[in-house]
């Protein structure tokens, strides 16, 4: 699976199965999740992976009792540590950067859980003083999404997006290009994956049919080199 792929195919999955996630693939979500951006590079985050049951209910519950968290074997807690940020940038590092590190941080969670034939899903909407005593998170940290990881128990259809001409702006805010698909839409990754299918599909059909006549002239082949073999 490409990135383009496995950004495309990523799904928010509510429903998970009872099969336990592998230590191996929990430890490629967290290698994914150090792999983030964070502003100067100083990767205020922690990440606390949770597998306990009756943790996974007290998590639940502090999201706003959302139950079906709880069918998910694996929860990661992502936190930032905000005064690190506080140190180099001020207020803004505080407030913001934070929340953008640990933001890129969970994203390549859910990419890397998707690569990995792992369903996942963005938690944001929990009561935070809640969420630090059911795991232990002291004062100098702060949740900032938890992240319940299995195997799907559903196949989540896809949402609906809004098309590029409401969300893009040119050069500057409110400047929409009435066609913006044709300006752009040679380029953009749905139109680029519709044409690597088109030309998967063509290359298949022609390896098929290159293949039966080949096939047939190597079977022939072998008739007759067996029947020379046999005379006199």
């Amino acid at each position: 699976m490409d990135a383009l792929e496995c950004i495309l195919s990523r799904r928010s999955a509510r429903k998970f199965s009872d099969i336990p996630v592998e230590w191996e693939k929990i430890g490629i979500l967290l290698e994914a999740g150090i792999s983030a951006p964070s502003a100067g590079n100083l990767q205020n985050w922690r990440f606390i992976v949770v597998t306990d049951a009756s943790k996974r209910h007290q998590l639940a519950e502090a999201s706003l009792q959302q139950w079906w968290m709880e069918t998910a074997p694996v929860h990661i807690v992502v936190c930032s540590e905000p005064e690190k940020a506080e140190q180099f940038y001020g207020i803004r590092g505080e407030r913001l950067y934070s929340v953008q590190n640990c933001a890129a941080a969970v994203q390549n969670i859910l990419l890397a859980a998707n690569a990995l034939g792992l369903a996942s899903c963005w938690v944001g909407a929990f009561e935070e003083d809640m969420v630090k005593r059911a795991v232990g998170i002291p004062d100098s940290a702060r949740p900032q999404a938890i992240v319940p990881v299995g195997y799907s128990h559903e196949s989540p259809r896809k949402t609906s997006r809004q098309a590029l001409y409401d969300k893009v702006f040119i050069e500057n805010f409110g400047s929409r290009v009435k066609d913006i698909q044709h300006v752009m839409g040679y380029h953009s990754a749905k139109v680029q994956k519709i044409l690597q299918s088109g030309k998967d599909l063509v290359e298949g059909k022609y390896n098929k049919r290159l293949a039966k006549p080949f096939n047939r002239g190597m079977e022939l082949f072998s008739r007759l080199k067996n029947r020379r073999q046999k005379l006199p």
